[in-house]
């Protein structure tokens, strides 16, 4: 790229959720931006696709709490600039027996004086009476809880980066989960329109469960395993692994012990891929060595609706401003003791 016209104040690579925040803050501010895709878009070979995602301001640590609130406001104005609904409220409801992670999170919403329900077993049972759940089990409804619709998104971010001058690439080179969708018994059970919220549950599996209401598929409710096996992400078309279905023997069991209204198998399954650090937490950095480069990586399977923020500071690293948060606990030194084994 020796012309002029091809000289950038910034490229981006990799036009998920967080690259095209990233680029869309650039070229908001004027910069001179370019975002590169390998894939020809839209493409469902990464961890940005599909109809939904879920947004909510629970969370163990006040950092990401903090951070939710500017990025509903976000979220809020990208929706206002394109026309276009991205955002549905539902609620969310986290579920699981009294422990001190559920404990750590009630804390958190009240610290940070974030609406929220403490619902007893039994007033889970009155308000929820198509959920099967013990005695032990109670919940924490966040109130702030709901749908966010992943494809509208990415689609509403291209276009603004267009609007605001920026140019977009694809089909330029620079851990999977299962996700599968179980039909109702009864039209509507579980639908966003009967007012049943995003959930997620601890405690059923070596790894929580979570879901989304029916709404995108209608009459099929989008239920997750919060795990999965390694994948080369060079080498995604592959058949399903032995580890995948007992993936999905582990959702069909808890859908039947659970979920009465659901039929126990699911009608469509997919995969998307999670790229996680050993703390989950993401690496929001500049590079060690070339103080050129700006990293954006390791979400986790829980950065899509934080990316509004992720991008903001993404985009305040690359043009070495002033940071509107706190990096101590993204940073890539955290991991300076581990071998490469366990990155």
């Amino acid at each position: 790229m020796a012309a002029q016209k091809d000289l950038w104040d910034a490229i981006v690579i990799g036009a998920g959720i967080q690259g095209c925040f990233t680029t869309y803050h650039l070229a908001k501010h004027g910069k001179r931006v370019l975002l590169l895709e390998q894939f020809l878009l839209p493409h469902s070979r990464g961890s940005s696709h599909g109809q939904s995602r879920i947004i909510r301001k629970v969370y163990s640590e006040d950092f990401y709490t903090q951070m939710m609130d500017e990025c509903y406001w976000m979220w809020a104005q990208l929706e206002r600039e394109s026309g276009t609904p991205l955002y549905r409220k539902t609620e969310l409801l986290l579920l699981g027996k009294e422990n001190p992670e559920l404990k750590t999170m009630q804390a958190t919403l009240s610290r940070q004086g974030i609406e929220y329900q403490y619902l007893s077993s039994e007033e889970l049972k009155q308000r929820f009476p198509n959920l099967r759940l013990t005695n032990e089990e109670v919940g924490l409804l966040d109130k702030t809880g709901g749908v966010l619709y992943a494809d509208k998104a990415l689609r509403a971010l291209q276009d603004a980066i267009h609007q605001f001058g920026g140019t977009v690439k694809d089909g330029e080179k620079t851990l999977r989960i299962n996700v599968c969708y179980w039909p109702e018994k009864v039209p509507g059970s579980y639908s966003v329109s009967q007012a049943f919220p995003c959930f997620m549950w601890l405690g059923l599996a070596p790894h929580s469960i979570y879901g989304l209401p029916s709404g995108e598929y209608p009459g099929l409710m989008k239920v997750c395993y919060h795990h999965g096996n390694s994948a080369d992400p060079e080498e995604r078309d592959y058949p399903m692994a032995p580890s995948d279905t007992q993936d999905v023997q582990i959702l069909c069991r808890i859908v039947k012990d659970r979920f009465p209204d659901l039929k126990p198998e699911p009608a469509i399954m997919e995969r998307c891929i999670y790229t996680n650090t050993p703390d989950k937490h993401f690496v929001l950095d500049r590079h060690p060595k070339y103080d050129n480069i700006v990293i954006g990586a390791g979400f986790s399977g829980h950065g899509f609706k934080l990316a509004p923020v992720v991008g903001k500071i993404l985009y305040e690293l690359s043009m070495k401003l002033m940071l509107s948060y706190d990096l101590a606990p993204f940073r890539i030194s955290r991991f300076s003791g581990l071998g490469k084994a366990h990155l």
